[in-house]
């Protein structure tokens, strides 16, 4: 498992377009899913990531906290399930059902969303204003898998509660830490670091 932090894509970059297959019905899930919201999330994840089974509990509470507030939530995977089965729309079906994710949860089997939108580690967050232009983008909060700190989705709440006020953040960014996303092989991103 290679430690791997996020791109930290540059604020006010537009959300760029996709359309990806949603895992629990198969119906096709685009930018303008997302119209009637006034944030959009876009979370990168793996199922058989450890940072991500670390979290998984995290998210299910933002999707139900955020649920009846104006803010759309994506998860995306776009692992390369040749080599990581576990990744597989089966499998993250049934993540998304054992979690109760009332979200999309899509597969990027092209991994040219992944690509478009910076994602290096699993999970990556990515939280787009109004104006689908990027405000934050990082880590969920300090905790990791054994660092005794508690999981609390403190940096990205801030983020999305700063947000819906209409408000600039005051936190500080920290890059999101994880599992690299697995590249089919020849499709690696420049921006990818091995």
């Amino acid at each position: 498992m290679v430690l791997t932090p996020s791109t930290m894509l540059a604020l006010g970059t537009a959300a760029p377009d996709f359309c990806l297959p949603n895992v629990m019905n198969g119906q096709e899930v685009t930018l303008e899913s997302f119209s009637d919201k006034s944030l959009l999330l876009v979370i990168f994840i793996s199922k058989h990531c450890p940072y991500v089974q670390h979290i998984k509990g995290e998210l299910t509470r933002l999707g139900k906290d955020y649920a009846n507030k104006s803010v759309g939530i994506l998860a995306i995977s776009a692992n390369d399930i040749v080599k990581y089965p576990d990744d597989s729309p089966e499998e993250l079906k049934q993540l998304a059902y054992e979690e109760g994710w009332g979200y999309p949860v899509c597969y990027d089997e092209s991994q040219e969303t992944a690509k478009a939108y910076t994602a290096a580690c699993t999970p990556d967050f990515f939280l787009f204003d109004s104006k689908r232009q990027l405000i934050y983008r990082g880590q969920l909060d300090d905790s990791r898998p054994d660092s005794g700190k508690p999981l609390t989705g403190k940096d990205l709440r801030a983020a999305i509660d700063a947000g819906l006020r209409g408000d600039s953040l005051e936190i500080e960014q920290r890059p999101s830490m994880g599992c690299n996303v697995k590249w089919k092989v020849g499709n690696e991103p420049a921006y990818f670091k091995n």
